[in-house]
């Protein structure tokens, strides 16, 4: 059946080619609605997930907010009131602690959209960092995520079987977990393990109605994005400070489109969108159009791709050679 396929896209290009990917994109197209169902979101108390469940809430959904800060929940709660006019529920929990998440997602009820949106960034070279800043990532950023996959999973298949209604678990990445650049090495691991958390969780949840996404943004206007500007090594800032930055609430509205459709790789921007062409490999897609671009841009990224590497190696040389010479 493969090899007729593609001898058949061969043949009759583009139109063999745009009738054999019809055929082979798996899984199928799907819609997942918001509207009265249970979104959970994790580092909902600012930045992307507040933006985020406020958009859900709007959208009609009943939406949980969770994470570490008590207070600060509390506050978002009342942001989201005053925007939408919705109440939504508040779970105080460390995504580390696998037991205090299980409580939180016990009490909150069986969710339909879990959304893994929590996430921490120290930028420092490798040399420089010490492993316990390594560690604290990779345990948010990866071990935070299989916590609450892991609490909310059982019942999410179980609601899914009794609604026949589709679920998703969306899981927020980087653009950083695409491509390694420089000064985000113990960050960048623990977002490009998410891919293959992803990748492998789709095969093993798409029986049960339940469809993944990994959302890709870029740097964004938020709290933490402050923060991580106060320690971003020099050599960073000339690499990817040249990439522009989205506002919250955009990244929240790219991410529940992507959501709502079941896209798996979910860009927030024109970068991003490149980006998840170049680093497509052996994704799941949904559309045959999307698989097009993918399979006509492949040579074409790549060549690009290049360019971009040329540009950062060539930056790093430069800045070791004016070290050197100061």
């Amino acid at each position: 059946m493969a090899s007729c396929l593609v001898l058949l896209a061969l043949s009759v290009p583009p139109v063999g080619l745009l009738l054999a990917l019809a055929v082979l994109v798996r899984p199928r197209p799907v819609r997942i609605p918001l509207k009265g169902r249970h979104v959970l979101i994790t580092g909902g108390s600012s930045g992307i997930g507040l933006a985020l469940a406020r958009s859900a809430a709007a959208e009609g959904a009943r939406v949980s907010i969770l994470a570490r800060n008590a207070a600060r929940l509390e506050e978002a709660r009342d942001a989201i009131r005053r925007a939408t006019g919705c109440d939504v529920s508040a779970f105080s929990a460390d995504v580390r602690d696998a037991d205090a998440v299980a409580r939180a997602v016990e009490a909150a009820g069986t969710v339909d959209v879990l959304v893994c949106n929590h996430g921490v960034f120290v930028p420092q070279e490798l040399e420089k960092q010490e492993l316990e800043e390594v560690r604290f990532m990779v345990d948010v950023n990866l071990m935070g995520t299989f916590n609450l996959i892991k609490a909310a999973l059982p019942a999410m298949k179980q609601r899914a079987r009794d609604t026949g209604l589709p679920a998703s678990i969306a899981i927020m990445s980087s653009q950083a977990g695409q491509v390694g650049v420089y000064g985000y090495t113990a960050y960048s691991a623990s977002k490009f393990a998410l891919r293959g958390l992803g990748e492998a969780l789709q095969h093993e949840v798409i029986a049960d109605n339940i469809h993944v996404s990994l959302i890709f943004p870029p740097d964004t206007e938020t709290p933490g994005f402050a923060e991580e500007h106060k320690r971003r090594p020099e050599l960073t800032n000339m690499i990817a400070g040249s990439s522009g930055e989205m506002k919250a609430d955009d990244v929240a509205r790219k991410a529940l489109d992507g959501i709502k459709v079941g896209k798996f790789i979910v860009p927030c921007n024109f970068e991003g969108t490149m980006l998840s062409i170049a680093t497509a490999g052996l994704s799941p897609q949904r559309s045959f159009l999307g698989a097009l671009f993918e399979v006509l841009g492949a040579s074409f990224m790549r060549f690009l791709g290049l360019c971009f590497q040329w540009n950062w190696f060539t930056t790093i040389e430069k800045w070791h050679a004016k070290k050197k010479r100061a």
